[in-house]
């Protein structure tokens, strides 16, 4: 991948720095280090920030080009806001991304941050260069003539006084990071390259870090009575794939945490085929899978004290002589008859089966499935929230609040008997889809049949995986959406 960034942390800036970043405070003048390294240029720093509008908001940028003064070939004065106004974590990341982008806008390739502002401790400083390496992510693997994003490599040196305990921050957030940025990989991957068979293959290099991995195939899903699952996969000529990845982290007594994903790498909508204008979004249609492949990399990475399983459901949904229709009728591995009276309402047949699995299998403490399931959860809450279905009180406020740190947000959704209704069946147990009305409710009251009991959420990604407006962390199309905020959600409520 190109657009490597190799970042280090310093008290002192490396020799052969070409750029030197300072911050100065809203409405403020240079201090500390900072004030030093502007004094050596000799300039008045009041009238140049006057003459180029610099306040020291966030964003505000003064640029020095050959500083007299100064060994370095440029120096960077950016903004940091108001004091105490950055007490979110993902507010620091930002920041990152921000720097990043100045930096990239600039050209730079080697660098100097000069950190030495009021209460910076290392969990700042490591979302800072999370938020860096966040937004340096480009997926240009297949273009042959690339735009001008900065330069293909950078290093970046963070410097403060006091590095002590630095070096496990960083490592912790970055695994996180990690995480984040093979979901977005997957995700942005075209569907003729990832294939349900080439997802499971990726998943299965999880195993080279201590992830535990599975892979079933059709005739293993037959065998236990996977029909909706199949069903949807019958359509395509590439088989389906079931994953299971085991991250054990805590005692092997313990019941795991379990995150299920829908993997449906395309998605024409099968016989109820999809229109036109769009449809090369459906590569996207496997984000839960993804997000739920990158969390157990972010788990093993950075050795989490719990025990945890992710299965993730991989197929395609395709038109074809062999494909499913409306009006057929299949069995869950649950015993469950299923009419489809909507072939595009597929992730939810292929969720039904990996969720009755993983409880019947596991014996998880709890479930939680991630899936791009409706449009009308995009609808109803854009790029900025997924849509939460929980009805766990205690769960769902743990999630919100992981969501609220992470900047992963999420919106709590209803149930209630009258969506019920709308998925009853003429002629089998359920139907699969309850029309229109309340799609995304419907759909997730279809999923709680196949959860069986066991404490439950569900998360539809729908407007959060891919297509939102770029962000201070991301450029992306694929956001990776999912990672951070489970993994917050796992290492504030159990976490051994």
């Amino acid at each position: 991948m190109s657009h490597e960034l190799f970042l280090a942390f310093s008290k002192l800036p490396p020799a052969e720095t070409a750029t030197l970043v300072i911050y100065v405070a809203q409405d403020g003048a240079p201090e500390g280090e900072a004030k030093a390294v502007w004094e050596k240029t000799g300039q008045d720093f009041a009238k140049i920030a006057k003459s180029v509008g610099f306040t020291g908001k966030p964003g505000h940028m003064i640029d020095l080009v050959a500083p007299s003064g100064l060994a370095c070939e440029r120096l960077i004065v950016l903004g940091r806001g108001k004091d105490g106004a950055l007490d979110k974590p993902s507010a620091w990341a930002d920041r990152g991304g921000s720097l990043m982008a100045k930096l990239e806008a600039t050209h730079a390739r080697a660098v100097a941050v000069i950190l030495d502002e009021p209460g910076l401790d290392p969990r700042r400083v490591a979302e800072l260069a999370a938020g860096a390496r966040l937004r340096r992510y480009r997926f240009d693997k297949y273009r042959t003539s690339r735009p001008e994003n900065g330069p293909e490599q950078m290093s970046v040196t963070f410097c403060l006084k006091d590095v002590a305990g630095l070096d496990v921050a960083v490592a912790d957030r970055m695994a996180v990071v990690e995480g984040t940025l093979m979901a977005r990989t997957l995700v942005n991957e075209p569907a003729n390259v990832l294939g349900p068979v080439e997802f499971a293959g990726i998943a299965n290099r999880l195993s080279d870090i201590g992830v535990t991995v599975e892979i079933l195939t059709p005739d293993d899903m037959a065998d236990r009575g996977m029909g909706a699952l199949l069903a949807v996969a019958q359509g395509s000529e590439r088989p389906a794939r079931l994953v299971v990845m085991q991250w054990h982290g805590a005692g092997r007594d313990d019941a795991p945490l379990a995150f299920i994903g829908k993997g449906v790498v395309f998605d024409t909508g099968g016989v109820s085929i999809k229109p036109a204008a769009n449809m090369e979004e459906m590569k996207g249609d496997m984000g839960g899978a993804a997000a739920v492949t990158g969390l157990m990399k972010t788990l093993a990475l950075r050795k989490a004290k719990v025990n945890a399983v992710g299965v993730i459901g991989l197929v395609e949904n395709m038109a074809d002589g062999r494909s499913y229709r409306p009006g057929d009728i299949v069995t869950a591995m649950s015993g469950k008859t299923i009419e489809i009276v909507n072939t595009d309402a597929e992730g939810r047949l292929v969720l039904a089966d990996a969720l009755w699995y993983t409880q019947d299998r596991f014996r998880p403490r709890l479930m939680i499935d991630l899936a791009t399931l409706t449009g009308a959860a995009l609808v109803a809450l854009g790029h900025d929230n997924a849509a939460l279905f929980c009805e766990d009180d205690a769960i769902t406020n743990a999630l919100l609040a992981a969501g609220h740190e992470t900047g992963e947000g999420l919106w709590r959704m209803p149930f209630g008997p009258g969506y019920e209704k709308l998925i009853e069946s003429r002629f089998a147990d359920i139907k699969n889809s309850g029309g229109r009305k309340a799609g995304s409710i419907t759909a997730a009251h279809f999923l709680r049949h196949f959860a069986n009991g066991v404490p439950w959420a569900h998360i539809d990604i729908a407007g959060t995986a891919f297509g939102a407006s770029p962000s201070e962390t991301n450029t992306s199309w694929a956001t990776g959406y999912g990672v951070a905020v489970l993994d917050r959600f796992i290492r504030d409520h159990h976490e051994r």
